[in-house]
């Protein structure tokens, strides 16, 4: 039976081959250019994409070999290297330090997926393998549409890949919509169904998305992958034309309410 593990871990390889065709292809001056993350570069976001993949990789090494974590000073200094690189160092540098980590991830026999535990750090106890394989599909799979829009602006999220990361955030990442959502940006509580699907977003004093059945108050009428892209703040105003929310909040309402990072 293919679980939730699997099927993350299989989502991080469909982004990062994505990823890599959509970068070896980018040229010197799309790679200094606006990306879809506001603030940043198009490099920018690779030099986060590959930053990220090596702590991510350094902790999840640690947890499958019984080693110490990495010290609090790990961190910086990978930022420190990678933004010493030119943008034409962090383009392949990304690419290969993503690589490594969806093979390590690849490689944890199955009978052992559902029984590893990695530390966070931050968080109060270890994820399962599915949670903190999510953690970084949640950075990938965005991140990596950052690229994208850069040079195709009709760009999407894949769709599995999307309804996996609404099972992730509906489960052990509920606390992630928590740190990112405004809910006080409303006027009152609401709970958003998106249609066609099991999950809702619920603002009332705290942000989630949860497949708990609940009474709506409103409808988010669109894709999921755009229900994804709206809670990280990259639903841009072009792509809002087959989306519509009906009831006690408005759209604008729920992009005030998840403002991005």
């Amino acid at each position: 039976m293919t679980t939730l593990a699997d099927r993350t871990i299989d989502a991080l390889r469909r982004r990062h081959d994505q990823l890599a065709a959509v970068v070896a292809a980018l040229t010197p001056a799309q790679l200094v250019g606006p990306s879809g993350a506001t603030q940043w570069i198009v490099a920018d976001v690779l030099s986060h994409v590959g930053s990220g993949a090596e702590i991510t990789l350094a902790g999840f090494r640690a947890a499958v070999d019984s080693t110490p974590a990495p010290d609090q000073g790990f961190n910086q200094g990978v930022w420190d290297r990678w933004n010493a690189l030119s943008p034409e160092e962090q383009a392949p540098a990304s690419i290969t330090s993503d690589a490594a980590l969806v093979d390590a991830l690849e490689a944890v026999p199955a009978d052992r997926r559902d029984g590893l535990r990695i530390s966070m750090g931050f968080l109060p106890e270890p994820l399962p393998l599915a949670g903190y394989a999510g953690m970084r599909l949640n950075e990938a799979i965005l991140h990596g549409w950052d690229v994208e829009v850069a040079v195709d602006p009709a760009a999407t999220l894949d769709p599995e890949s999307a309804q996996v990361l609404a099972e992730q955030l509906a489960g052990d990442l509920s606390f992630l919509l928590g740190f990112i959502g405004k809910p006080d940006t409303l006027g009152q509580p609401a709970t958003v169904r998106i249609q066609g699907t099991p999950f809702s977003i619920v603002l009332d004093g705290s942000a989630r998305l949860t497949a708990d059945p609940a009474e709506p108050t409103a409808t988010f009428e669109g894709s999921l992958e755009a229900a994804m892209r709206l809670l990280a703040g990259r639903l841009r105003e072009r792509d809002t034309a087959d989306v519509k929310v009906s009831g006690n909040v408005s759209l604008d309402d729920l992009q005030r309410a998840f403002p991005g990072y």
